[in-house]
């Protein structure tokens, strides 16, 4: 594993515990339950809670194939870099591209739901305004840009204050629903089966909702070059933070299940939870998940401004894009630079938004679409996973199972929702989605004219990678200082 250090971002920020906390923000636990919960109700009626769990299993793959991947190439640019490492520098291209386009695409979905609740707050009926809930989301937006801009410790700073005051609200709420009295629906253990399902096709739309709900916690491996001790602590983070969302998600979901009808989830839409607190705690319940869902939108655009950044600096550096997105802040040690770029993209988009109709309608279309460029790229990491550790895989049941069958699980699953839902999902859906993803063809094209060395990769291989890292081996390393930065592989 080849180390270098001067890349421009500041090693050595985060710790274990910030961390966890980013990747547990970047899933969003209560602006997923907001924005997901009506739509997979939509999709899949009572067996969200099922949906949920299948999806679980391989995404822990994926997270497996993450945490592998990460201790032998240490890149802001994560799938970007270890797919075109190990499978083809074209796919690694549009790895990275579906991450930047879902995550642009993001920027509005998650904004004016933020805009709407903060009107929600000061009076209700301002909440279905939907070019003034895109301005006020423009200005959540405008804010968390700075934030990022101000550099990773700012970052963390915040996202301790606001995921720590959502979680705290939520775990209250998950423990109020336990000690509610009535209910709409009695609870079935059938709604973790898969008796609820409309066949494959249902099925794979329920999954593909319930990997928008997952989709975030790998801002972990983005911030390795600015982790300590990343080729363990970003797998390490990852684990723990989907482990936290998983337990919230199934809790909310069945909670919404047992105390509201059909009827008041899909009518509430994205404001579904605060229905919830209102039949929990009439007066009060519902505008303190309202704050816990603007706080979790607000630190989900953090993260994902982070995602987007690291990603086009990755590529930026190599060349793969315009190379001043790989530019960084002299004093802040952040690529200014392609936060602008995204910042004036979203900004764009904000535009069209605010003209294009209700925001439920807005997220039901975005939603479907990131979930098909979630599952794409999530795919194309697990067989890079196994594609890497291939030399490895049979000299251990350990290793079969983590580093091959489970990725590899995570991996088909990904790909067979994605496929699968193609056919279930609007035409604004697929044009978001699929033309999102196709149009990275032209600057891929463009730039593997130009000559860029990232379409000329070194293969990225564990057992080489591994030998080369271990100080007790035959090719003994450099000792390295306490300090020393161990934040780029590139």
């Amino acid at each position: 594993m080849r180390t270098t250090t001067g890349r421009g971002l500041q090693p050595n920020v985060l710790g274990t515990f910030d961390t966890i906390v980013m990747a547990v923000a970047g899933s969003a636990p209560a602006y997923s339950l907001a924005a997901t919960t009506a739509v997979l109700f939509g999709a899949v009626g009572l067996a969200g809670p099922a949906a949920l769990l299948y999806c679980a299993i391989p995404m822990l793959g994926i997270v497996l194939a993450y945490a592998r991947l990460g201790r032998i190439d240490v890149n802001a640019g994560a799938g970007y870099s270890w797919v075109g490492r190990t499978l083809h520098p074209f796919l690694g291209f549009l790895s990275g591209w579906a991450l930047v386009v879902s995550a642009t695409v993001f920027m509005v979905a998650g904004s004016l739901p933020a805009g709407a609740m903060t009107l929600s707050l000061i009076d209700p009926d301002l909440a279905d305004n939907t070019p003034l809930a895109a301005a006020v989301g423009a200005g959540w937006f405008v804010m968390m840009l700075l934030v990022v801009l101000g550099g990773a410790r700012l970052t963390v700073r915040a996202q301790l204050l606001m995921s720590g005051v959502e979680m705290l609200i939520l775990v209250v709420f998950v423990l109020a629903a336990v000690l509610h009295r009535g209910h709409a629906t009695a609870f079935d253990w059938s709604w973790f089966g898969f008796e609820h399902f409309d066949g494959p096709a249902g099925f794979a739309s329920g999954a593909l909702i319930a990997a928008f709900y997952y989709w975030g916690w790998d801002v972990t491996s983005n911030l390795s070059e600015e982790t300590r001790d990343s080729r363990r602590t970003a797998g390490l983070a990852a684990l723990v933070g989907v482990g936290v969302v998983f337990l919230l998600f199934e809790a909310f979901t069945v909670a919404v299940n047992v105390l509201l009808s059909a009827g008041r989830i899909e009518s509430a839409g994205a404001n579904v939870l605060a229905v919830l607190g209102e039949e929990i705690w009439p007066g009060v319940g519902g505008k303190l998940l309202i704050l816990a869902v603007l706080l979790s939108t607000v630190a989900t655009l953090e993260t994902t401004l982070i995602q987007v950044t690291r990603s086009l600096f990755a590529m930026g550096r190599d060349r793969t894009m315009p190379a001043a997105l790989g530019t960084v802040h002299r004093r802040w040690n952040t690529p200014w630079v392609a936060i602008a770029a995204v910042g004036g993209a979203a900004l764009l988009m904000f535009g069209a938004a605010a003209a294009a109709g209700s925001v439920g309608s807005i997220l039901r279309d975005a939603v479907s679409a990131i979930g098909l460029q979630i599952a794409f790229y999530y795919g194309l990491a697990g067989i890079a996973a196994v594609v890497a550790y291939k030399g490895m895989l049979l000299t251990s049941v350990r290793n079969f199972l983590l580093g091959g069958a489970w990725p590899l699980l995570g991996a088909a699953f990904m790909l067979w929702a994605f496929v699968e839902s193609l056919g279930e999902l609007s035409t604004t859906a697929l044009s978001i989605g699929l033309g999102g993803l196709l149009a990275g063809v032209v600057p891929m094209l463009v730039y593997w004219r130009k000559g860029s060395a990232y379409y000329r990769p070194a293969r990225l291989d564990a057992v080489r990678a591994l030998a080369a890292a271990d100080p007790f081996g035959p090719t003994r390393p450099r000792t390295r200082r306490a300090d020393e930065s161990l934040a780029t592989d590139f």
